[in-house]
């Protein structure tokens, strides 16, 4: 350990020393702590089984990724130092209605998601009744079928809450989702993030989203959203200051109701790709860093947090222009695609820039290898990204369906038994 290193911390004492670059008393790891550090509910069901546990039932919180709440005995055994906001409210037992995982395995969702079946395909479905999203027949996961702004030409005055209504990640997406921005939402979210703080020393993670990207393709459809980035500059710029004013305002109310209860904020936009990014640097500098900065900074402004972007495929020649716009914390650290190895972005960003992930190759060795696979690649990881703080371990992205309760074991032990 460098000099760095603070002695005899609570989680969050964990988190917070790991994130301001100082070197904890031992790694501080996620797990479930956002919707990209979690676990399918068919791979939890089987780990519960695994480590004997045959209490308690399967919570799917997230529709679309079918991932399930991690229960506190679960986070004890692998010693998680970080707790989604989300686990504050929204848990009793009127929020949840039976369904069934594609295995056949029982579980729970959340009550306002509705639910068709129809020739064996499942459908997600509006308030109206839209179908906006399916689950076909052996898939695991739902994919969005409807765009709600396909097809609009008048931009000027879009709804944006009644758009998102029929957006599949805004739409399934619970919690803080349907409890909403109006004053009974807010109150809700308040008095759970409150009970949280009290109940925990975890670090708390408060999802707020954001998406200045990827909304527009979820509203537009992804082609389309791609064209006009490339034709309709003007189109675009104007888009986006429309959708930066309505989430300005969300963010207000957001963190006014429970920002002094969450130590790190989540911001979402997938810029990469497995080759690199999505984009130039230059198109990102003109369409999104202004409005990044923008957002983040005014999170850090209003409350005393940590800005952490979402972030999935090969984003090195954004890390730059993502430092320059006051982020904090990058996740998930996908060190599988081009330019982005662990010892590159290291020596090159460590000291600017907080790794929240890149502790397990999710794609190469987690799913498919042995447990002592697991192990070795976990210990070389900690050893390029832990040096001097700046490091928060979680695997590269969920936890799949296939992988093997033994290597999801390994992968957290190898932890403890390494600092």
């Amino acid at each position: 350990m460098s000099g760095w290193e603070v002695k005899g911390l609570t989680s969050r004492e964990r988190v917070l020393a790991a994130i301001n670059h100082k070197e904890p008393d031992q790694i501080a790891v996620d797990f479930g702590g956002h919707r990209s550090s979690g676990i399918m509910a068919i791979a939890y069901a089987r780990l519960k089984k695994y480590l004997g546990i045959t209490s308690g039932d399967i919570y799917v919180y997230d529709i679309p990724q079918q991932l399930a709440i991690i229960e506190p005995e679960v986070l004890d055994r692998f010693q998680v130092d970080v707790i989604e906001l989300g686990r504050g409210f929204g848990l009793e037992k009127e929020y949840w209605k039976e369904w069934e995982l594609p295995d056949g395995t029982p579980c729970k969702i959340p009550v306002h998601i509705n639910l068709i079946k129809e020739n064996d395909n499942w459908y997600a479905c509006s308030d109206d009744g839209t179908r906006i999203a399916t689950q076909p027949k052996g898939s695991l996961y739902f994919d969005q079928i409807y765009f709600p702004l396909l097809g609009v030409k008048d931009l000027k005055s879009v709804d944006f809450d009644a758009a998102f209504e029929k957006s599949m990640w805004s739409k399934l997406a619970t919690p803080p989702a349907p409890l909403g921005y109006d004053e009974k939402g807010l109150k809700l979210m308040q008095e759970g993030a409150k009970k949280l703080r009290e109940s925990t020393d975890r670090a708390i993670v408060g999802l707020f989203g954001g998406n200045l990207h990827e909304n527009p393709q979820f509203l537009f459809r992804p082609d389309n959203w791609f064209m006009m980035l490339a034709s309709e500059p003007q189109k675009v710029h104007e888009f986006l200051d429309k959708l930066v004013e309505y989430y300005d305002s969300n963010l207000e109310k957001y963190l006014s109701s429970v920002g002094e209860y969450i130590d790190i904020i989540l911001f979402g936009d997938d810029l990469g790709m497995q080759t690199g990014p999505q984009m130039s640097k230059k198109m990102y500098d003109t369409y999104f860093k202004p409005r990044h900065s923008y957002l983040w900074n005014k999170a850090k402004k209003l409350v005393d947090v940590k800005v952490m972007l979402h972030c999935c495929g090969g984003v090195y020649q954004l890390l730059p222009s993502f430092i320059e716009a006051g982020l904090d914390i990058i996740n998930p650290v996908q060190t599988t695609c081009k330019d982005m190895e662990p010892e590159r972005l290291k020596m090159e960003f460590g000291k600017d820039m907080v790794f929240w992930g890149g502790g397990c190759n999710t794609r190469d060795v987690l799913g498919v290898g042995t447990p002592e696979d697991v192990v070795r690649d976990v210990r070389e990881r900690i050893r390029i990204l832990s040096p001097g703080g700046g490091f928060v371990f979680q695997q590269i992205h969920n936890i799949m369906a296939n992988v093997p309760p033994e290597n999801i074991v390994a992968m957290f032990d190898t932890l403890r038994n390494t600092d």
